[in-house]
């Protein structure tokens, strides 16, 4: 494990990991989305650090969707609803790496869509999107726009409830998106792991099916794993991302990269 390195070691570093690479896999979590003014969950600010009438962790379980639902909705719509988030560096970056055949899947602990809406193509969500929500009786599918405009339980035109595509605590992953995931994973010849505590399972498992000599982990703060990384960087992701080069591809400008980490 490398850590506490100067930030032109670390440059160096992770830009001799990508240039040496073509199947980069990169997995990320609520961290990735801190920046683009989404709350993570786990942090001093997070989710799960504010006061609410019942545990964040308890509303998101299926028990408490089902036996609450006017509840679940409210806070579904008030706090993991964003629907103007904007993609930031980090976002952007892992699209220019796929565009450029560096990088060949995403895989993504976040519901937020904002890999797809940086230009992202090949991307796993594991957990699920905001960006879908089927009737449980008809199937017919609604925006997240239409979510956010409904109020008590929502309700589809057959009379059937909607509910969020999202993997909620107390449910199962899918099976072959996992499979899908950790095949990419075994493939690659490097993986990046950002914003993440690698604490939820058994998404944070799949880390451990990359087998390689070039495993970085991105992390503000520390995880507890550092030691699985052949490469630690405790800084903002956007920035760390934001300093890859990728051979023919425009690069961003570091004032414009500057002013959106401050944002």
């Amino acid at each position: 494990m490398a850590d506490n390195l100067e930030e032109k070691q670390w440059r160096e570093k992770l830009q001799e990991m990508v240039d040496s690479s073509s199947r980069i896999v990169f997995f990320g979590g609520a961290g990735v989305s801190t920046e683009s003014g989404i709350p993570d969950f786990r942090s001093r600010d997070g989710l799960f650090q504010q006061k609410y009438k019942y545990r964040p962790q308890r509303i998101l379980s299926r028990t408490f969707y089902n036996r609450h639902p006017d509840i679940f909705y409210d806070f579904y719509r008030e706090r993991m609803l964003y629907l103007d988030a904007q993609p930031n560096i980090a976002h952007r970056k892992l699209a220019e790496m796929e565009a450029a055949g560096k990088l060949t899947a995403v895989i993504t602990q976040n519901i937020d869509g904002l890999h797809q809406k940086a230009g992202s193509k090949n991307v796993l969500e594991i957990h699920g999107s905001v960006h879908r929500n089927y009737c449980r009786i008809c199937g017919k599918v609604y925006d997240a726009a239409y979510m956010k405009h409904t109020s008590g339980v929502p309700v589809c035109s057959c009379g059937g409830e909607i509910k969020p595509d999202v993997v909620l605590y107390e449910e199962r992953l899918k099976t072959e998106l996992m499979r899908e995931a950790e095949r990419y994973i075994r493939e690659a010849d490097m993986i990046i792991i950002a914003g993440t505590s690698l604490a939820v399972y058994p998404a944070a498992r799949l880390v451990r099916y990359y087998k390689g000599l070039k495993r970085v982990l991105i992390n503000r703060d520390p995880t507890g794993m550092e030691q699985i990384a052949q490469l630690v960087i405790h800084d903002s992701i956007g920035k760390v991302m934001g300093q890859i080069k990728v051979e023919g591809m425009e690069q961003e400008a570091p004032e414009q990269a500057a002013q959106e980490q401050k944002a």
